[in-house]
Formats: C-alpha cells, structure tokens, sequence
C-alpha cells in the first residue's frame, strides 16, 4: 500500500519513518527543497527514543502530484496555518476513494480543507478525516533524525462528514490502532488542548520568552498559570455542550492521552507526563504556539461560541492580547466563520453540514 505523507517536520517525519518501518511504501512531500535534497541523500528517517529504527522512504520529492497520485492514503502532517495551500495544490491530484487525514486539523481544518479543495474544482469523491491531535510527542534533532518522545494511547478521528468515519477507521486503524472514533469533526475540532495550553504559557512567559531565558514548557508550569488554562478551558466546554459535544477538560485530556501521566491538578499532570519533560521553551514570541494556535485554534473556538450565542470574553481578549503583542492582523486569514463558509449559518445549519455534509 502507498502512503503519502504531506509535510516533512517533525510529525510527518515521525510518520514517515514510522510506517516505513512497518513495510508501507512511503511518499513524502515537503516544498523545501533543501530539506529534501538531504533527505534524498539519507535515503530515510531514523526514529529514536519511544520508536527506534531506520525507515527506508520510497519516494522523496517536492512534487505534491508524484507524492498524490496513488496513494491510498494521504496523511497531511503540516502547519495548520498551510492547510488552505495544501489543499489548493493536491486539488488537481485527488482520486477517488483516497482517504485524507489531517494530523491534526487544529480547529475546523477539515472544514478549511474540503472547502478549498471543491473551491478549486475537486469532485473526486474522496473521504476526509479529521485527528485532534498528533499521534506522537516528537523532535526533529536533525534532518532525517527523529526523537520520539511519547506516543499517545487514543486520538480522536472524525469525517467530515461524520457518516464518512467508520470508513477511514477502518482504512488506518491497522497501522495506528490508537485512533478511536469522535462523533463528528466538532469534537476533534474543540478538542484542540493545544490551543488551551500553548498561548496562556506564552503570554504569561513572554518577557521571559524575549529576553531567551530558557525554561521547559511545562515541567516549569505554576499552579496561577495552570488555573488560568482551566478558566479559559471552561469556555471551550461551554462551546462544545452548545453544540451537543461533551469535551474532556485539559485536565481529564491529559489522562486520556497520555495514562501514565500522574498527578491529582492540571499543574501535577502538566509537570509531571514524561512525554512533556524535555520540551523546551521556545525562542521567540513569533511561534507558531501563538502565531498559528490562536488563528487556527483561538479565533474559530471564540467564532463558534458566538454562533452559539456562548460568552467567550477570556477567548475574546486572547486573540485582542496576542495580535498587539505581535504586531500581527490574525483574524484576515484566520479561522473565522466566513473563512470557514459558516457566516449567517445558524448553529444547527452549522451542525447539519458538519454531520450529513449539507
């Protein structure tokens, strides 16, 4: 079986490497030339830590039709903030019956995915998944080197649509059995821990970001900063039981992805999940912690609460914070509900297309 791999950072070299070893033949696709080159030379990826082993790529190349066309399946493992140009370059190379999955879809990612590709003129009939997560908590220690750090026992997968998920199960679940099914995209989408944890650390370790300071990103957390993501996790529960999708709380998530984590508070498991110990701190203010989780996270949760008619002030203020912070316009091009093809659609029209797609 051939399986493209959209994307050659740390996830999609993680899974790259991964189902190479497993005997799948693997395309991967990244526009960076450089990067690729090298990897053509390396012929692979080696994987360390929780994954060990040299994973023999098939096809490396900057051509999105050659890594396409073929393959059963499509693992899209880039940037969030690339979605839209992802799919607006696979659009002429989709077939029929090709699964796509985006590892993950941030928040709405599917939506932004299937609206771009029948935008651009794609009526192939293909089955669009939607993971909340990545499988694996992984770094890049060096083009064609891969750290594993944790892999994740269960990430939520939906369709979009929704009657479409059994199918993509069925079609991943024998290479990565930890997928597990979500009701619709809605929960995969407002599922986003990330978008709960990685902007509130940011902003309140800015002036220690800037100043370079280092410190680990979560094995440093403090019991204020971890109640705050708390408060500003309600919200994200308010928005998903509006829709009818009970969330689990950053608390509860971190159990489930991640169950030998210990601890009793947000802070304890946070500190304490060996998959969190040696991430870093990053270098800068402009991450894509903030430059892509509050555009591709933030901003549509705070969209669909106001859909809803749910009160997300502290959501509200993030987004307002962090683009005086940066400097930076985020709404533009970020996941409002007129980007999404949602403006005017009420609540249960947003429902009816996210799950019959209609």
């Amino acid at each position: 079986m051939k399986i493209a791999v959209i994307g050659a950072g740390n996830g999609g070299q993680s899974i790259a490497g991964y189902l190479a070893l497993q005997g799948y033949k693997i395309s991967l696709y990244d526009i960076d030339i450089k990067k690729m080159e090298e990897l053509k030379k390396l012929g692979g990826i080696q994987l360390t830590g929780r994954i060990e082993g040299f994973g023999k790529i098939d096809c490396i190349t900057t051509d999105i039709a050659e890594a396409v066309m073929g393959a059963e399946i499509v693992m899209v493992t880039t940037v969030a903030n690339a979605h839209r140009a992802v799919a607006m370059s696979m659009a002429p190379f989709v077939e029929d019956g090709q699964v796509i999955i985006l590892n993950p879809g941030r928040t709405c990612g599917a939506l932004v995915f299937n609206q771009t590709l029948r935008t651009e003129g794609c009526t192939k009939r293909y089955y669009l998944g939607e993971a909340q997560t990545l499988v694996y908590a992984c770094r890049v220690i060096g083009n064609g080197k891969v750290n594993i750090i944790g892999v994740k026992d269960e990430v939520f997968l939906a369709g979009l649509p929704a009657s479409d998920t059994e199918y993509i199960l069925g079609k991943i679940n024998p290479m990565y059995p930890c997928f597990v099914k979500a009701d619709n995209v809605l929960r995969t989408s407002l599922e986003n821990i990330g978008a709960m944890f990685h902007p509130c650390v940011c902003l309140f370790n800015a002036a220690t970001i800037e100043r370079q300071d280092e410190f680990w990103f979560y094995r440093d957390m403090t019991d204020q900063v971890a109640r705050f993501i708390e408060k500003f996790d309600q919200e994200r529960l308010a928005v998903g039981e509006a829709y009818g999708v009970k969330l689990l709380s950053v608390t509860e998530w971190i159990k489930f992805a991640y169950k030998d984590t210990e601890g009793n508070t947000l802070c304890e498991r946070m500190k304490n999940n060996p998959a969190y110990h040696d991430i870093k701190a990053p270098g800068t203010i402009f991450t894509r912690q903030l430059t892509e989780d509050i555009p591709t996270g933030v901003l549509p949760i705070m969209e669909l609460g106001r859909a809803s008619g749910v009160n997300v002030p502290l959501h509200t203020s993030m987004v307002s914070i962090i683009e005086a912070l940066l400097d930076m316009d985020l709404h533009t091009h970020g996941r409002s509900l007129k980007n999404l093809g949602l403006e005017g659609k009420s609540k249960d029209q947003i429902l009816n297309f996210i799950i019959n797609g209609e």
